[in-house]
């Protein structure tokens, strides 16, 4: 799996917080609401954003297991204080060949923040088989698909964002990614298995006086187009140039399409 620097996922956490669709942690909430116990996993944990985001917001205690492959963000994760009747753990592996590890014992809901377009088709089949068997509830956020608004609008925009998606369909670990096509995929997988899933969109929005996040965006999509071949090393550094200009002179802002969803058995234990 590509790895995520900690002070990446620091900046992205409030944009994160904000963008998470309220009606789809609703459902989420109010299926747990009579619970004294939840039993959570939470995969690729990051530096434990779900625990913050969502433990304060669940009435029932729980019991959180945090998996990741990177055992720095991990020791963040141990540093991190949580409410008296929240407790967190954590596992270290390779979610590409250890999914099933992650998900061993009693667990009543699978969360997964900014994952599953990471993720290929076969694992994500995986993370079904192995949810659906079980009768685990999955709450899956802020799953890019692939819907950008730039403003003010540039004549590389269109190029750079098809680039951005292509590149999003490249291995990050788990197989050739599904990119921007994961959240309608894994909603329509779970609905085909049975489960009752209700989704949202869950978009980014970043503003103008919002400098930092726009520019390490706007960065890091700038090296993923050069890395497609689809744009030239000058194309992409023209735009990006113009880009930061607009964000400096504080007339830039920037939407990015996610969804969440959350997908429940029928018959819930």
């Amino acid at each position: 799996m590509s790895g995520f620097s900690a002070a990446w996922l620091a900046l992205r956490e409030p944009y994160d917080a904000r963008a998470r669709n309220a009606d789809v942690f609703s459902a989420v909430a109010a299926l747990f609401k009579h619970r004294d116990l939840m039993q959570i996993v939470d995969l690729a944990c990051g530096t434990g954003s779900a625990v913050r985001a969502l433990g304060p917001r669940l009435a029932a205690r729980q019991n959180w297991r945090l998996a990741d492959n990177d055992p720095g963000l991990l020791a963040d994760v141990a540093n991190m204080s949580t409410p008296t009747d929240v407790t967190v753990s954590t596992v270290a592996l390779d979610l590409a060949r250890d999914l099933e590890a992650a998900l061993e014992g009693p667990v009543d809901l699978v969360t997964a923040s900014a994952l599953l377009d990471l993720v290929s088709k076969t694992w994500l089949e995986r993370l079904a088989a192995e949810t659906v068997a079980r009768s685990i509830s999955v709450y899956a956020t802020l799953s890019y698909d692939g819907r950008v608004e730039l403003a003010p609008l540039d004549p590389f925009d269109a190029s750079i964002v098809a680039a951005v998606n292509a590149h999003q369909r490249t291995d990050k670990g788990f197989g050739t990614a599904l990119g921007p096509a994961a959240g309608a995929v894994a909603i329509a997988y779970f609905e085909s298995l049975g489960y009752s899933v209700i989704h949202g969109a869950s978009d980014w929005t970043i503003g103008a006086d919002d400098h930092d996040m726009q520019l390490e965006v706007l960065a890091g999509w700038a090296s993923a187009a050069q890395e497609t071949g689809k744009l030239t090393r000058a194309d992409a550094a023209t735009w990006l140039t113009r880009r930061r200009d607009a964000v400096v002179a504080g007339l830039s802002s920037i939407r990015v399409g996610h969804v969440d969803f959350f997908a429940t058995p029928m018959h819930t234990r």
